[in-house]
C-alpha cells in the first residue's frame, strides 16, 4: 500500500546533505519535528519546526541523555494506522502520527578511532537514536525510515519523483537497511567492550556454538551458525572444528554434481577430494571413489549424492572414516554404519547456500564471492578436438581440480579421479605429485586426461603428462606463453581446451 509523508521525526548528528530533503519536506507541505541541534539547522533554513519538547513537555535532560525517549514520540511512530485502537489512544493522549524518521546514530566508531577516553567513548552510545530507527523499521507498513545519511539520495529522488508518495517494497527495504545499520553499531560497541571475539558474526548469531576444540587442542573454537538447518546427524559424536570444515569442503564438491542422475562419492582429506567417481550405481561410485586412493581414504570424510543402501554399507563399513553425508540411509544400512558408535551420520537436508565466503585476518575479514560455476567457454585449442569420452572425464576434472588447493592438478579417467596435486609451490611439481600418485596405485595413465586449477606458464607441465600417456587437457588460459603449451599440443595432436575461467584455492 502507498503512503503520503504527512510529518516527518528529524534528529540527526551530521547535518551535511540534509538541507535539500529539509526544502523539498516543507515544499511538499510536510510538518517537520526536530530537537537539539538539528532543530537549530532546520530553522536556519528559514523552514519551520515543531520543537519534540512541545511533544513531550519535558525538555532535553541529563546532559542531553534524554530527549525522545518518551511515548508521544514512540506512540507516533509506532501506532499502527490500521488499528482503530491505536487511532483512538494517539487521539485521546494528543499524540501525532510520524510518517518519516530520519535519525542517524551517534559516531561511536569514530571516536573510538580518535581517542582512548572511555568517558567519552561511553557517551558516544547512542540508546534513543536506535530505538527510534528500530521503531520506525517495525512499523515500515506505515512510515519511512532514513537510519544514515548514505540513504539521503535516496530519500531526495523520492521526494522529488514521487512528490512524497512511498511503496510498501520501498519502505521495506529501507526498513532492512536501518535494521543493519543498528545491527553494526551494536557489533562495533560489543567489540569495544570484548575486543578479542569475531563480533562481525553476533549480527546474526548470538549464541555460538562451543566445540571441543580448534585445529589443535591447544586452541579454544566456536560455531557461528545452526547446522539443524541444513542436517540431521543420526549417529556420532559431536563434530569437530575440523570435521566442520572437511564437511564443508565435501559437501561443496558433491552438490556440484547435483544435475547428473548418477550416483556420485566423494572422499575428502584436509579439505582436498582424495578420491571421487561417477557411476551408474552408489557401490560402484564408492568402489571406485576408493580406488583412487585407498590410503588416503583412512580417516576420511565422505559425501554422496544418494541414498546409502545395505551393500554400500556394508563396502564403507570396512575402513575407518569420520563422517558420511548422504541423502538418506536405509534402515538396513543404518544398522550396519551404527556399529560404531562414534562414527558421524549425516542426513543433509538441503543444499549448502552460495553467495560469500569470509576468511578473517590481519585485524579484519575477507569477503569474496562464492567460487561458482566452471568454466565461461569451452574452447578447442589443441592438435585434435576431444572426443566425447574425453569430454566427459574433462568436464569432471575441471570441477573436481577447482576443489583442490592450489597448485592444483587433478588427473581423471572414466570419470574417476586417479591421481592429484595439491598445496605445491610449483605447477610442474603438482603434475609430478598426481603422476607419481595414480603409479602408486597402479593406474594406466594412457587415455587420461588432465586439469589444471590456473594457466600453464610454460609447456613443461604438458610435455612430462604427454611423456605418460595423457593425451587430453583442459586449463583456463592467460598466461602470456599460452602459445607454448598449444603449439605443444597442437604438434603432437593432443587435445586441450581453454576454459576462460580459472580456480585458485588457497
Amino acid at each position: 500500500m502507498n503512503k503520503i509523508i504527512k510529518s516527518a521525526l528529524i534528529s540527526v548528528f551530521y547535518k551535511d546533505g540534509l538541507d535539500d530533503i529539509v526544502k523539498k519536506l516543507h515544499h511538499l507541505g510536510v510538518t517537520i519535528y526536530s530537537t537539539g541541534g538539528t532543530q537549530q539547522f532546520i530553522e536556519n533554513l528559514g523552514v519551520p519546526c515543531v520543537a519534540v519538547e512541545s511533544l513531550t513537555s519535558y525538555p532535553s535532560i541529563l546532559g542531553g541523555r534524554v530527549k525522545t525517549l518518551h511515548p508521544s514520540v514512540f506512540g507516533g511512530i509506532l501506532g499502527r494506522r490500521d488499528q482503530p485502537t491505536d487511532l483512538e489512544e494517539m487521539a485521546r493522549y494528543h499524540i501525532p502520527e510520524i510518517d518519516l524518521v530520519i535519525v542517524d546514530l551517534y559516531p561511536f566508531e569514530e571516536t573510538v578511532a580518535n581517542t582512548k577516553d572511555d568517558k567519552a567513548i561511553i557517551e558516544k552510545i547512542d540508546v534513543g537514536g536506535p530505538s527510534m530507527i528500530r521503531a520506525a523499521a517495525k512499523n515500515h507498513k506505515d512510515l519511512v525510515v532514513i537510519a544514515s545519511k548514505t540513504e539521503y539520495a535516496y530519500l531526495e529522488q523520492l521526494l522529488t519523483d514521487q512528490k512524497g508518495e512511498t511503496t510498501l517494497e520501498q519502505r521495506r527495504t529501507l526498513a532492512a537497511r536501518a535494521f543493519e545499520v543498528c545491527a553494526h553499531y551494536d557489533v562495533v560497541i560489543a567489540h569495544y567492550f570484548n575486543p578479542t571475539e569475531p563480533t562481525y558474526f553476533l549480527e546474526s548469531i548470538p549464541s555460538p556454538k562451543s566445540l571441543r576444540y580448534g585445529e589443535n587442542p591447544h586452541q579454544s573454537a566456536k560455531f557461528f551458525g545452526n547446522l539443524d538447518e541444513i542436517f540431521e546427524q543420526v549417529n556420532g559424536k559431536e563434530l569437530s572444528y575440523n570435521n566442520l570444515v572437511d564437511v564443508d569442503a565435501a559437501v561443496q564438491l558433491t552438490q556440484e554434481f547435483n544435475t547428473t542422475n548418477e550416483a556420485v562419492f566423494a572422499i575428502v582429506k584436509h579439505t582436498n577430494p582424495c578420491g571421487i567417481a561417477i557411476r551408474p550405481s552408489i557401490k560402484e561410485a564408492w568402489d571406485a571413489a576408493l580406488a583412487g586412493d585407498p590410503e588416503s581414504a583412512f580417516g576420511g570424510v565422505l559425501s554422496t549424492n544418494m541414498p546409502v543402501n545395505k551393500a554400500t554399507a556394508e563396502a564403507i563399513n570396512e575402513i575407518f572414516f569420520e563422517v558420511l553425508i548422504a541423502p538418506s540411509f536405509e534402515a538396513d544400512a543404518l544398522a550396519v554404519l551404527k556399529s560404531k558408535k562414534n562414527r558421524i551420520l549425516l542426513v543433509q537436508k538441503t543444499r549448502i547456500g552460495s553467495g560469500s565466503q569470509y576468511r578473517s585476518l590481519l585485524n579484519g575479514v575477507l569477503q569474496q564471492q562464492t567460487d561458482e560455476g566452471s568454466y565461461t567457454e569451452w574452447k578447442e585449442v589443441g592438435g585434435r578436438e576431444t572426443t566425447d569420452a574425453e569430454k566427459k572425464d574433462l568436464a569432471f576434472a575441471n570441477v573436481v581440480c577447482k576443489h583442490l588447493k592450489s597448485n592444483a592438478i587433478a588427473l581423471v579417467k572414466d570419470r574417476q579421479l586417479i591421481g592429484k596435486g595439491c598445496g605445491q609451490t610449483s605447477r610442474i611439481d603438482s603434475v609430478r605429485q598426481a603422476i607419481a600418485k595414480a603409479g602408486q596405485f597402479n593406474f594406466d595413465l594412457k587415455g587420461a586426461v588432465l586439469a589444471s586449477d590456473a594457466f600453464f606458464p610454460f609447456n613443461d607441465c604438458v610435455q612430462i603428462a604427454h611423456g605418460v600417456g595423457i593425451a587430453s587437457f583442459i586449463q583456463p588460459g592467460g598466461s602470456i606463453r599460452d602459445k607454448d603449451s598449444i603449439d605443444y599440443a597442437v604438434e603432437n595432436k593432443l587435445s586441450m581446451v581453454i576454459t576462460g575461467m580459472r580456480h585458485f584455492k588457497h
